[in-house]
């Protein structure tokens, strides 16, 4: 692995295909660990690529290498360790039986679960086998070998390591010192070449387990992982994970269209997820929220489009709903979380992501009067005045979330002033993706309280911030009324 390491490093190849955003953090470690020989441990939070490094570890191994027929460890042939392999190769020298194994092959990985055994990791001893064969128990061939000593001249991970029993943890000290195993009562060593590589998550120290401090400190390089640090960085990811090619998997599936600023809400949600007080951040924010958010969001957009018979359609603002269930559960909340509601919780995340990603492209609706004190820092809330201005005039506008495109176009384009300013700051690339940047405005400028939004049945309406409070009260009035009646 070193060798073929440095070969790589040498070359300028990929050495962690499709792993993003560690290129200057957990690669860098990784690399100097291998090179160094060193056991690892890679510890992070959930949803953060830690598996996916462990098996691609594997494409460091040489593709091919020989091994003695019938081995169960993958003896070399030119340096055999089990019984049978010595044996075989002193008694046919150069015509011992070779078999060519692949680094497919030279793969372990065991989930750490409190019912895992020593036998199961290490071996043990097979009566069986002692019995057919008339062997005695002091026979090293009556030994049945765990799946640790199957991966010799391989890698063998373990996932969620404080999962793992104590006393199993103990069983494998002298596989980290000394390289070799013991099984049962034999004075035998087998020479392990195997490369153990751990998973943990921090969380698991504390909830279900804990590392053993003498199996810690003969873990040579503890490599800390990390979500995504920018947005960009988080939306390859997504982009990379998500199912979206969906063409040829059904009949007549829909063409639907997804404007970047989607891609961007998306992943935004999760940031804003990691940051909020009604998320527990001990769990961490999985980046499997985003993928399976941005699925969600391009099924709502599919499914209304074969609901109306249209073969293509663009994500709406109104769709971002659909992505509530992907939200509520990948994320652990908090005791005032739950006492908000795992849903209230995920369209306040929703909610927070729209206004953060809004201002990116469009002017801060939060800016009153930016333009006359700060000519730099853009028109502000004054770029709005137009379409404010229309719903202070007691205008309204409902918004089907089912509907058929035509119908929810012909009413942004009812808000004066709306479709220029989508025009002139998301520079929309056709009418589906104008008339989603029209929604976003509505939206960002409800998210930021200068217009009212009533949620109904699937459709939402906006309006006039004042007049949204006063129909509330009425509504609210009539509902008293009602039940005094």
């Amino acid at each position: 692995m070193r060798a073929n390491l440095l070969r790589k490093l040498r070359a300028g190849e990929k050495v962690f295909p499709g792993v993003l955003g560690y290129d200057s953090t957990v690669v860098p470690q990784l690399q100097n660990a291998l090179l160094a020989r060193h056991d690892l441990i890679l510890l992070g939070l959930r949803g953060q690529a830690k598996s996916r490094i462990v098996r691609l570890l594997t494409t460091l191994l040489d593709e091919w290498v020989p091994v003695v027929a019938g081995s169960e460890v993958h003896d070399d042939p030119m340096q055999p360790v089990s019984r049978y392999a010595r044996m075989l190769v002193a008694g046919r020298g150069d015509d011992t039986p070779v078999e060519w194994l692949h680094r497919s092959a030279r793969y372990g990985e065991k989930l750490a679960t409190p019912d895992t055994s020593i036998a199961d990791l290490i071996g043990d001893i097979d009566p069986i086998k002692a019995a057919t064969r008339k062997l005695t128990y002091a026979d090293e061939e009556v030994i049945h070998f765990g799946i640790i000593p199957r991966t010799n001249r391989g890698i063998f991970a373990i996932n969620e390591l404080p999962d793992l029993q104590p006393r199993i943890q103990v069983g494998l000290l002298n596989i980290m010192e000394e390289q070799d195993v013991q099984i049962r009562g034999f004075n035998v060593r087998i020479p392990l070449d195997v490369l153990m590589v751990f998973t943990a998550n921090p969380e698991d120290y504390t909830n279900r387990g804990s590392i053993i401090t003498p199996l810690k400190d003969r873990i040579d390089s503890q490599i800390l992982t990390h979500y995504p640090r920018d947005l960009e960085t988080g939306i390859e990811i997504t982009r990379q994970e998500a199912w979206q090619d969906r063409s040829g998997v059904g009949d007549a599936v829909p063409e639907v269209e997804l404007p970047h600023v989607f891609r961007e809400i998306v992943e935004q949600v999760a940031f804003e997820a990691r940051a909020s007080e009604y998320v527990d951040q001990k769990s961490g924010v999985s980046a499997r929220l985003t993928r399976a958010a941005l699925e969600a969001l391009l099924s709502a957009a599919e499914r209304r489009a074969v609901l109306n018979g249209e073969s293509e359609t663009t994500v709406r603002v109104a769709d971002l709903i659909a992505i509530e269930p992907a939200v509520t559960g990948k994320v652990e909340l908090v005791y005032e979380g739950e006492q908000e509601g795992a849903q209230e919780v995920a369209r306040s995340l929703v909610g927070k992501a729209v206004a953060a990603v809004f201002k990116s492209t469009f002017p801060d609706p939060g800016q009153r009067g930016a333009a006359s004190r700060r000519p730099e820092a853009g028109p502000g809330r004054a770029a709005y005045a137009g379409v404010l201005g229309w719903f202070a005039a007691g205008n309204r506008i409902d918004i089907d979330a089912g509907g058929p495109d035509a119908a929810y176009r012909a009413a942004l384009e009812s808000v004066e002033g709306l479709r220029e300013l989508a025009t002139k700051y998301a520079r929309p690339s056709g009418a589906g993706a104008t008339a989603a940047a029209m929604e976003l405005v509505l939206e960002a400028l409800y998210q930021h309280s200068l217009l009212g939004k009533d949620l109904h049945e699937g459709s939402s309406t906006y309006s006039d911030m004042m007049g949204s409070v006063l129909g509330g009260l009425r509504m609210q009035d009539d509902e008293d009324y009602g039940m005094a009646s």
